[in-house]
């Protein structure tokens, strides 16, 4: 487990190189949904989303040879961006992998960071072809299976925990965990009753089919939604939520995608659809419970394009 001594460590060490995003009350959302809301803006950070606090913080633990070497990352399309342009500003080599599905402006943001941008069929085929890099020689900077990197990513949840006002839920979209174990921990020694709810969407939902079997397990990804696209979660990550998160909640891709436009019409803010899933998921939390709740959403990433936002809009009607 990662306790509290280990983000606020980390803190420090990456307050430097990253933003301290807004924690903000929504009113458009508070009257949308009918009870107070919260905002951590992560889509405000460097990159446009929260990774750029995990990428930065390995980055910065790295050792002369394990920099020299250059780094590898797998992602569909945030960590990635991340780790090119947080590696472009520490100096070091940089190498992404992505399926061929992540979104082409993320491709294009990599590589005008200098990062070496490989693409693979799917996402497990990136995962794979990581792993042949690392063989030969590159670190490894994983996006969520590793400590460095989650204790980075917690550091949104000890923001969260100083910022915001009264919350009794907080909720956070899970890809392979890293995020919502890193917010988890935070909430939990510093907010312990505040119940924490994760969230995924169809064809996306390692971290459901981890819970049910007991373990990691590898998934057949099959979702639009490629930011939240892990083929497995990590022993970790699997552990964390397991005992530090009350639910996690698997909302259809067409309510995320939906959601994108009412989070741009109530919260005024621009999402993608990893982020704007947590809009559905939280009229679930609220059916179960009730009006006195003090919702605090963690808005992970808002790396969508003009077009991609029509687009959307097409996978709704």
């Amino acid at each position: 487990m990662i306790g509290v001594e280990e983000l606020e460590t980390t803190a420090a060490l990456i307050a430097e190189h990253v933003v301290r995003t807004p924690t903000l009350p929504s009113p458009g959302l508070t009257a949308l949904l009918g009870v107070p809301v919260t905002l951590k803006l992560e889509l405000l950070q460097r990159s446009g989303s929260f990774k750029a606090r995990g990428a930065v913080a390995k980055l910065l633990t790295l050792t002369d040879e394990q920099r020299a070497a250059g780094v590898v990352a797998v992602s569909g399309g945030n960590h990635g961006v991340a780790v090119a342009e947080m590696s472009a500003a520490l100096g070091v080599r940089a190498t992404v992998v992505m399926p061929r599905t992540a979104p082409a402006r993320s491709m294009e943001i990599a590589r005008a960071a200098g990062a070496d941008v490989r693409l693979a069929p799917t996402m497990a085929e990136a995962f794979a072809l990581m792993e042949r890099l690392e063989a030969d020689g590159l670190t490894l900077l994983h996006p969520f299976a590793d400590p460095v990197v989650i204790a980075g990513q917690g550091t949104v949840g000890l923001e969260l925990a100083a910022d915001a006002g009264p919350l009794t839920d907080v909720l956070v979209s899970i890809g392979g965990g890293g995020l919502i174990a890193g917010v988890a921990a935070a909430l939990r020694a510093l907010r312990p009753g505040v119940r924490v709810w994760g969230v995924e969407t169809t064809g996306a939902d390692a971290m459901t089919q981890a819970l049910a079997h007991g373990g990691p397990v590898p998934v057949d990804v099959d979702s639009r939604i490629t930011t939240l696209g892990a083929p497995t979660v990590s022993p970790l990550t699997y552990e964390m939520v397991r005992d530090l998160v009350d639910e996690v909640l698997v909302v259809p891709e067409e309510e995320a995608f939906a959601a994108v436009r009412e989070m741009a019409e109530h919260a005024k803010v621009w999402t993608e659809p990893a982020a704007s899933c947590l809009l559905p998921a939280a009229r679930r939390v609220l059916a179960k419970t009730g009006t006195r709740t003090r919702l605090g959403l963690v808005v992970c990433g808002g790396n969508a394009t003009v077009d991609s936002i029509t687009s959307y809009a097409g996978h709704t009607s």
